[in-house]
Formats: C-alpha cells, sequence, structure tokens
C-alpha cells in the first residue's frame, strides 16, 4: 500500500481570515503551494485533509470548490477528505502537534 500525504486547506494551503462560507477559498500560501506542486510532479500522493469536508449535506460542492480551486492554482483534482487512515504517511496542518511515538511528550519539548 503506497502511503499519502494530507495537506490542510485552510492556514495551511490557502490563506483564512473569517468563515465566508464553505466554497470561499482564500489565495494560496506560496511555499505551500509549490510544495504541493513538487510532491505532485514527484508522482507523490496527496490529499486535501479538511474539516470544511465533514458534512456529508455539502461534501459535493466543498469538493467542487476546493477542485476549481486547485485547477486555478495549476494542480490535479486531488482527493479531499477529512479522515486519516492507514496509509497516510504525514499532515500537514497549522494546529497539529507532533508527539514523539509511544510517549505523549510533545516532539518540540514544550508542555
Amino acid at each position: 500500500m503506497s502511503g499519502w500525504i494530507g495537506v490542510d486547506l485552510d492556514r495551511t494551503l490557502a490563506k483564512y481570515d473569517f468563515w465566508r462560507g464553505e466554497n470561499h477559498i482564500g489565495p494560496p500560501i506560496p511555499e505551500m503551494l509549490e510544495r504541493v506542486q513538487q510532491w505532485v510532479q514527484d508522482g507523490k500522493t496527496v490529499k486535501i485533509f479538511t474539516a470544511r469536508y465533514s458534512d456529508p449535506e455539502t461534501r459535493d460542492g466543498v469538493r467542487a470548490a476546493i477542485h476549481a480551486w486547485l485547477a486555478e492554482h495549476n494542480l490535479p483534482p486531488l482527493e479531499v477528505t477529512c479522515t486519516k487512515d492507514y496509509a497516510c504517511t504525514e499532515i500537514w496542518d497549522d494546529i497539529a502537534v507532533q508527539v514523539i511515538p509511544n510517549t505523549g511528550i510533545r516532539a518540540d519539548g514544550k508542555m
């Protein structure tokens, strides 16, 4: 099974200041956009990992808005998800806190 990289949408791949509706996506964050473009070019599997996708009633519209935004920024229609599975190798997210495996201790040394 090959792995995939999850990339959060708001405040990681796209700028976010306040909620403007499920279909509004801010401008790209250049450093992250370039990273994702390179991963895709290198043949890595990248998924957009966003809580916006958690409501089954709005998923189709959210996916369409994300795919349109991706196309506008030279990316293919990446899979959109709000869940991880055993193939997930890493998640890039503005609110994640990394822990040292099997310890519960923050990797950055903070309490």
